[in-house]
């Protein structure tokens, strides 16, 4: 079984070089896809040093690879440039904002591994491991939206909206990306829900962001990604 960790990055220089450490140090064999998507801080600088010092290591379990977009488009347009270069059986989305934990990544793979499920997503709000107390509103707005999502999809997912999202590559393959922000979070449940893939939940911890710290989700976010469970139900 091979890999493939696909991370998107818009300026995150002081925690990028961080999350890769954390990637690396899981002990399964991987390619590693960081696509910075037109960061104006030094995280394109800290991502070609990893890329040159992979590229000299050749570290056997760690293959780093990593892509430029030419300007700044989303987190959705970033994935969808990483998916194009998966070699890998599962794929992985990894935030570099060091909010999740690759030590999470055994308990994720496990359900894929047995041959029980298509897709993984983690929950931040069942069990797992520690979580950062952060903010109320964020936290309804995530209930009402995963509401909205398994009515529209019949799943009964507990945290929609999570960034760990676990697949089988060939699930993902034909699927058509079109949301280029965060609207991937909902737009991908609602394809693969489409194609009856087998879903499963495990939790996980969560080290959450303050707006201070470098959170870049907003509100507009979650109106924008009610719209999208809607579009994406109705229509590809």
């Amino acid at each position: 079984m091979k890999l493939s960790v696909l991370i998107p990055v818009y300026n995150e220089e002081h925690t990028v070089e961080e999350v890769v450490r954390r990637v690396c140090a899981v002990q399964i064999p991987k390619e590693i896809i960081v696509v910075d998507d037109g960061s104006n801080d030094q995280s394109r600088t800290i991502l070609t040093r990893l890329q040159e010092e992979s590229d000299r290591v050749k570290d056997p379990l760690n293959q780093i690879r990593v892509f430029f977009q030419p300007h700044n488009q989303g987190k959705g347009a970033a994935l969808k440039a990483a998916f194009s270069h998966v070699t890998g059986d599962i794929i992985v989305i990894q935030d570099a904002d060091l909010e999740y934990d690759p030590k999470d990544y055994p308990v994720l793979l496990e359900p894929i591994q047995a041959g029980l499920a298509d897709v993984v997503y983690g929950t931040r709000f069942y069990g797992g491991g520690a979580h950062r107390v952060l903010f109320f509103w964020h936290y309804v707005g995530n209930l009402a939206l995963t509401l909205i999502s398994n009515m529209l999809t019949n799943l009964n997912l507990s945290d929609m909206e999570v960034g760990y999202k676990i697949f089988r590559a060939e699930v993902v393959k034909d699927v058509s990306l079109k949301s280029k922000r965060f609207g991937f979070e909902p737009e991908i449940t609602v394809k693969l829900a489409k194609k009856h893939c087998r879903f499963y939940e495990v939790p996980i911890s969560y080290y959450g962001r303050t707006y201070e710290e470098g959170k870049k989700i907003t509100w507009k976010d979650g109106v924008a990604a009610l719209y999208y469970l809607i579009r994406f139900r109705l229509a590809d």
